[in-house]
Parts: structure tokens; C-alpha cells; sequence
């Protein structure tokens, strides 16, 4: 399949929807892919997982840092690709092909970005189904596969060659690099074989997310509800639809972490709460009923990591960013269900809502979903 314009707005769309909240800027990232495939030597074509040799290398692309830096510190084009560089400098052998390690926003671009700068290309799947803030939540790890080498680069030309024993210690080492290098950084990590990558890899990703795109901007070409086609397709329900009347947002430790409130309007589908607060770091990470962090508890969630959050514009079902949500937007708040890789105990473990520090226990949307009047 060769990428076209018109397939990186989807992708963008749709990817950030799935990024729940976080995985970068899409504006800026779709810009940047349009522009590498306009000036490639060649189309960029997206194949199929199946499609994977089993002895090819393949390399994932990304982004590391807080979406809040990103905003304001913009990439250059060439960021990724000297990160890239750097990873095959590292394994000694050029990469066959590469993928976005999460389907989130600017990271689910930035592959394509390289593809046309390497004449390689773009595999559609992803690592996490959705974006997640830390180096090990990735089905990767889940499987026991190894990051390293990891490669870091930033707009200036530093690069950091890293070789972490595993992905916890790949996180612990690139995120204070990343703080060094303003916030920001392109990052290569899990190089793997195409046999390797066919087994842990969760596939069709960025289809789903061009479909998830396409639905919504042929919903408001109709006047249809672009919400509702975003649940057509990823399942799930409407935790609460209402208005931002509070948000509290800082950069700390590499992260963008911080809260919403969501207050009920009269004038919206009563789904029986009146209020919601939306716990993120990078990503939305925990939904329950109240105010403040302080009404958390069994009783009050509505929705938790690793299942999906998305906070969505009401008018038009296109998703807002954690760095974009602001005080007075009418929005949907949904919540749909994550990869059953992420259901295991592994899963649960690495990503789930104790691993943060929530003094909640995950429970699956379909048994919170009770919690709602329908």
C-alpha cells in the first residue's frame, strides 16, 4: 500500500484517538510526513505484519519526552534519522524495515518520516495498541524480548548509544538523557528480527487508526456524530459528555502529568455521573467519579491503564491532547477496551494503575460499565 497525504491526516486522526491523550503533537508530525513522502526517491509503502521476513532487521521510530516540551521545542527533520543511523551503526547491519512503537499521535508518523529518508518500509503494527509514558510498556517486554542497544538523538547532533539490560532499565537511563537533551529526543530501542517481531508485535494498528480517522472526518462531512463513529469501531462507551472547569498540568521528570474535571452539562447524554476527574502522565491513565484525586477509590473508577481514554471535542469527535485540553471545552469523555495482551497479569502489572501509584485495583470497562446508567 503506498502512504498518501491523505492517509497521514487519517493516521493522525485516528492515532491520536488511540494515543489517549499523549504520543506528541499530530499537526506537526503529519506536516513532516507529508513532506518526506513528497520529496522521497520513491513512494513509502506500509505492508502488512505477515508480510515481515523473519530475518529482516526491523527497528522501531520515536519520540521520547513530554508532549508539552514538543509543543514549543520542535524536531528537526533529521532527528530520527541520525537515531536511526546510529541503531544500525550499533547492530553492525542496515534495518529492512521500521514501525511506530506506539499508535499514538507524532509517534505513529515518525516511521513514515524515516521510511522515506531510508527507502524502506513502514510495517503496520505497533508495540502497545495505544501509547503508554514508559520504555517497558510494550508487548515486547511482555514476551521477554530484549530492548538493547537503545539510540538517542537530539536537534543539536548528540547521540547517546545505550544498552540496557531490559526495558525497565532502558526507561530508567533514557528518561533523565532525555531531560539533558531539553525535554525531548528521538529514540530507537527493541531492534528485533522479522520472526520476533511477527510473534510480539500487535498488527493492523495503523490500519485501525486510518479507519478510526477516516470515520470521523467523513462524520462531520455528514453531520453525524464523530464520537459515536470513534465507538463504532474501537467498542467501548461515554464515561461522561460535559464541559473542562478545571485542569492542573506540570512538566516534571520527563513527564506531563496532572488532572482534569469534567462537569456534567445539562444540555448532553446523561450517563448518570456529574462529575469526572482524569488523571495523565503523557497519557489519560484514570477516570473516576469526583473532583480531585482525593474521591479516588474502588466505588468511584470508571476507567483505567491499560484501557483506553480518550477525551474527544463534542462537536466534532477529533481528539484533544493532554497539552491541548483546556478550561471551557465541551467534550466526550469514552473509555474502550486494550489489547488482551495487556489483560494478562504481566500486562496488568507493567501498565495497570498500581504501577503508578493508584490505590485502585484494574477492572475491565465491561465490569465498570454497570457503574453507569444506560
Amino acid at each position: 500500500m503506498i502512504i498518501t497525504e491523505q492517509m497521514i491526516d487519517d493516521i493522525a486522526l485516528g492515532a491520536t484517538v488511540l494515543g489517549t491523550g499523549g504520543g506528541g503533537d499530530p499537526y506537526s508530525g503529519a506536516l513532516m510526513a507529508k513532506v518526506a513522502i513528497a520529496t522521497a526517491k520513491q513512494p513509502v509503502r506500509m505492508i502488512p505484519l505477515e508480510e515481515v521476513q523473519d530475518d529482516w532487521m526491523t527497528v522501531p521510530s520515536s519520540m521520547i519526552g513530554a508532549p508539552t516540551v514538543a509543543v514549543e521545542k520542535l524536531n528537526s527533520k533529521d532527528q530520527m534519522l541520525v537515531a536511526f543511523e546510529a541503531m544500525e551503526k550499533a547492530l553492525g547491519t542496515e534495518v529492512a524495515a521500521t514501525f511506530p512503537i506506539e499508535v499514538g499521535g507524532f509517534n505513529s508518523l515518525i516511521p513514515i518520516l524515516v521510511a522515506a529518508q531510508k527507502n524502506i518500509p513502514v510495517i503496520d503494527c505497533d508495540a502497545m495498541g495505544r501509547a503508554f509514558p514508559e520504555a517497558q510498556m510494550v508487548t515486547f517486554f511482555l514476551d521477554g524480548l530484549p530492548s538493547a542497544p537503545n539510540t538517542l538523538a537530539d536537534e543539536r547532533g548528540n547521540v547517546v548509544t545505550l544498552y540496557p539490560i531490559d526495558g525497565i532499565w532502558s526507561e530508567k537511563f533514557a528518561r533523565p538523557i532525555t531531560e539533558q537533551m531539553g525535554g525531548s529526543a528521538a529514540m530507537c530501542d527493541y531492534p528485533m528480527n522479522g520472526k520476533n517481531l511477527k510473534r510480539s508485535a500487535l498488527p493492523a494498528t495503523l490500519t485501525q487508526a486510518m479507519k478510526i480517522g477516516e470515520a470521523i472526518r467523513l462524520a462531520n462531512d455528514n453531520n453525524q456524530s464523530g464520537t459515536q463513529a470513534v465507538l463504532d469501531i474501537v467498542g467501548g462507551h461515554t464515561l461522561i459528555s460535559g464541559k473542562i472547569v478545571d485542569i492542573q498540568r506540570e512538566t516534571d521528570g520527563g513527564f506531563a502529568t496532572g488532572g482534569v474535571v469534567i462537569e456534567k452539562l445539562a444540555q448532553f447524554e446523561d450517563t448518570g455521573v456529574d462529575n469526572v476527574f482524569v488523571q495523565f502522565q503523557n497519557e489519560l491513565l484514570l477516570a473516576h467519579k469526583g473532583t480531585s484525586r482525593a474521591d479516588m477509590n474502588q466505588e468511584n473508577l470508571l476507567a483505567s491503564t491499560p484501557d483506553l481514554i480518550s477525551i474527544l471535542d463534542h462537536e466534532t469527535g477529533k481528539p484533544i491532547t493532554t497539552e491541548q485540553l483546556r478550561y471551557g471545552q465541551r467534550i466526550d469523555l469514552i473509555a474502550y477496551p486494550c489489547d488482551p495482551k495487556w489483560r494478562t497479569d504481566k500486562g496488568i502489572e507493567v501498565a495497570g494503575p498500581g504501577y503508578f501509584g493508584y490505590t485502585v485495583e484494574y477492572q475491565t470497562i465491561e465490569q465498570l460499565k454497570s457503574a453507569l446508567k444506560r
